[in-house]
């Protein structure tokens, strides 16, 4: 190795202990701060991915807008909707400070080479799945994102302040969706348990593989870009959703589910690991549909960001004559 190669990897070394040090002392990183390359990929991965998630997770519930049994709940749920294209924005502007474009992000998503949640490829089927994802889909993402606002990344965590405020109005909004239909007919009450059936294991699967089988958990853990893992946020997402169910009712579709006294926790039984791997392979049962429609509202709007790019033009151009 050349004296320049030994010189470069000794400053690169002693760069990622001094990151390191400020991570360990819980100091924030911020968008101009050195920050190791991989860092920066890790985080445009699950920014964007968290992104994603929330813009194409406004489909299966945009879907039931013109179909809500009551004025009030088509305000309630297109605030909702509303909600979450603007917690993408958030997010999207958080990715952008590491240095990726807006156009790259969204390309990412449109050619697969990005993924998303995989709980937003299963069909929304009747009014009782918008109480299904507000309170399992809602609820586990809060498990997940309470954590993220102590996330590292400065703009990433401090995003994730007001998001978190505004998912727990979603959940809530959904377990009161679940509560008013469990008070109703023998009718509404099966519809609200087929919706819980159909969304409670997706859920689960929406915290990702086992901490063992996990690519990413071990080193975000070391940068503390996440700050607990996979398998510690589903346990707790499961302790709180038993008691949530059982005070309207609900029963969750898990034979196995149980309390464990010596743990402290509830016992629940073995994800179909061989379904969230195939979902997220691309092969869900709206997958397809679910990428197809993004692309085609980006194409439709591109006259929108056409014009807004001439406008900015012509402001730039008038300060500077």
């Amino acid at each position: 190795m050349s004296t320049m190669n030994l010189n470069r990897s000794q400053d690169e070394a002693e760069l990622e202990a001094e990151f390191q040090r400020r991570i360990d002392n819980e100091e924030k990183i911020e968008p101009k701060d050195w920050m190791p390359e991989a860092y920066r990929k890790n985080l445009i991965r699950q920014i964007s991915q968290h992104a994603h998630s929330e813009v194409i997770g406004m489909q299966p519930e945009g879907n039931w807008i013109t179909r809500a049994p009551s004025l009030h709940r088509k305000a309630v749920l297109l605030a909702k909707v509303q909600d979450e294209a603007g917690h993408g924005l958030y997010l999207y502007s958080a990715a952008e400070t590491l240095g990726i474009s807006r156009e790259e992000l969204i390309d990412a998503l449109h050619t697969g080479a990005a993924k998303y949640a995989s709980i937003f490829n299963y069909p929304s089927l009747s009014w009782a799945d918008m109480g299904a994802i507000g309170w399992l889909v809602d609820g586990a993402a809060i498990v997940n994102q309470v954590s993220l606002q102590r996330t590292s990344y400065g703009p990433y965590a401090r995003g994730m302040v007001r998001i978190c405020k505004e998912e727990s109005f979603h959940q809530r909004q959904g377990y009161h969706i679940l509560m008013t239909l469990m008070e109703g007919d023998e009718r509404q009450r099966k519809m609200a348990q087929d919706a819980v059936n159909r969304f409670w294991w997706p859920s689960l699967m929406m915290f990702g593989p086992h901490d063992s089988d996990s690519e990413h958990s071990g080193q975000s853990m070391t940068w503390k870009i996440k700050r607990q893992s996979n398998d510690e946020l589903r346990q707790k997402f499961v302790d709180q959703s038993v008691e949530q169910a059982e005070a309207i009712g609900l029963t969750l579709p898990d034979p196995d589910l149980r309390w464990n006294e010596e743990r402290g926790h509830y016992d629940f039984g073995e994800i179909d690991w061989d379904e969230f791997y195939s979902v997220i392979a691309g092969n869900g049962h709206c997958n397809r549909d679910r990428v197809a429609h993004h692309r085609r509202a980006h194409d439709e709007g591109a006259w929108v960001r056409e014009a807004l790019d001439a406008y900015e033009n012509k402001r730039a151009a008038a300060r500077t004559a």
